[in-house]
Order: C-alpha cells, then structure tokens, then sequence
C-alpha cells in the first residue's frame, strides 16, 4: 500500500494549489479518505476527510469554504484544492486512508483513525 502526495509548492497569499494523492495497492473506493496538514511546533491537523461510499465530505472550520476534497475512481487518485489560501495555510500536507473505517462526519479527524499516509508535499504561502 502507498500513497503519493504532490502538487505542493510556494504560492502567494490569495493563490491557489491543487494538491494529489495517488493511491497503489489499495482503492479509494471503500472507508474514508483524510487530508492532514502539519506546521512547525503544531499538532497533526485534520482539515477534511470524504466518504468513500457516497463522497460526502467534511471540513475543518480552519478550511470550511476554501478547500475541495474530490476524486478520480480511474486515476484512484484523491485531490485538494486550495483557494484563498493564506499565511497560516503553510504546512506539510498528507493523504491518508482508512479503508475499513465507518463515516467520517466531521473534521478535525483524529490521525489514529487512518492506517495508511503519505509521505506529505510542502506547502508554503508567502509574498
């Protein structure tokens, strides 16, 4: 099982970026699939997760409005698409799964709750 995160980067504050997650080994198709990001001295944060039965998803209020959680059976690959990002939004981000999980209905998640994670991308939002 793997996981792949990229489309990190350095944008400017306002920007946008479309983060990916490739998936080997596993389907996104069963459990939930999360989104976490990490900063410098912070705690794990889990900013959105989705269903995989039905796509449902749900954010952290950090995101609520500003990030998209979307998929691509084919590709079995997860995306994240940042708009209106800002300063605070700096971090690593990464995917993981939990693909036996129940629903996951509301963020922030609790990392102990997904067995499998990426290795993260960087994502910096700076002039």
């Amino acid at each position: 099982v793997q996981l792949v995160e990229s489309g990190g980067g350095l944008v400017q504050p306002g920007g946008s970026l479309r983060l990916s997650c490739a998936g080997s080994g596993l389907t996104f198709e069963y459990g939930n699939i999360g989104w976490f990001r990490q900063s410098p001295g912070q705690e794990r944060e889990g900013i959105g997760c989705m269903n995989a039965h039905d796509g449902s998803t749900a954010y952290a209020d950090s995101v609520k409005g500003r990030f998209t959680i979307s998929r691509d059976n084919i590709k079995n690959t997860v995306y994240l698409q940042m708009n209106s990002l800002k300063p605070e939004d700096t971090a690593v981000y990464s995917c993981a799964t939990d693909p036996v999980g129940g629903e996951c209905t509301q963020a922030p998640m609790r990392p102990l709750d997904f067995d499998y994670w990426g290795q993260g991308t960087q994502v910096t939002v700076s002039l």
